[in-house]
């Protein structure tokens, strides 16, 4: 809506959004088939389906007035979970776009984070966010665990995982400063929130977790704390 000229131009890109979803899910079978048999060729066909699948899905949003970045999701989205060969092929662009193309990612976000012009009475307006912020996730997470049967401690832990953002929030921040969503010191705003709120989840979690008997009281299934990195933890 924010690129369009007109309302009509904002339904026609929704309209052909919805398509595209739409033929992308009754396609999933289709791409299955595809990728099993390109699997039994090598994995580097699956890899060249995959990219290529993912840039012409790209480029259909970007053509319908949507950021590319949702037609790559909805391709990755009717993707088969669990074939060797996808899993294989998937590791593969990882092992380019983790140290190479996110870090350049991290840095135009920079570029576009300044700090220094964003005026004196705004930074009230960047506190109020940020305690909006943790004050929705950290306690409406804690708040249904405890009510669910966990301890403080087991509530805690959850609430502050929930609390932080990760790279997902400044991939939707840099869509809405493109799209012309969000100004650009609101922009600023944000990314302050997103990064205060990732960096302070580790030390909170150290501190959580250094305190005994973390066994929580509920009857459910035990709670898991999966590492999936170095200071990275779900």
């Amino acid at each position: 809506m924010a690129n369009a000229s007109s309302p009509l131009d904002a339904l026609t890109a929704l309209a052909l959004t919805v398509v595209l979803t739409t033929v992308l899910a009754a396609a999933r079978p289709i791409v299955k088939r595809t990728l099993e048999r390109a699997a039994r060729a090598s994995d580097d066909l699956v890899t060249a389906l995959l990219v290529t699948g993912l840039l012409l899905a790209a480029c259909a949003t970007d053509r319908f007035g949507v950021h590319p970045a949702i037609g790559a999701f909805l391709l990755g989205a009717i993707t088969p979970r669990g074939a060797p060969a996808v899993e294989r092929s998937a590791a593969r662009l990882q092992a380019v776009i983790v140290p190479v193309l996110l870090p350049l990612f991290f840095v135009d976000t920079g570029l576009h984070t300044d700090l220094a012009a964003l005026p004196a009475h705004q930074w009230g307006w960047a506190a109020l966010v940020l305690a909006v912020a943790v004050t929705g996730k950290w306690v409406g997470a804690a708040g249904a665990a405890w009510l669910t049967g966990c301890d403080w401690r087991w509530s805690a832990l959850i609430g502050t995982l929930m609390n932080c953002r990760g790279i997902t929030e400044i991939v939707v921040l840099g869509i809405g400063l493109q799209s012309g969503v969000i100004s650009t010191n609101l922009f600023t705003i944000m990314v302050v929130m997103a990064v205060a709120t990732t960096a302070a989840t580790t030390p909170l979690l150290d501190w959580l977790t250094r305190a005994p008997d973390l066994t929580p009281t509920t009857t459910g299934e035990p709670i898991t704390m999966l590492t999936e990195g170095p200071g990275t933890t779900r």
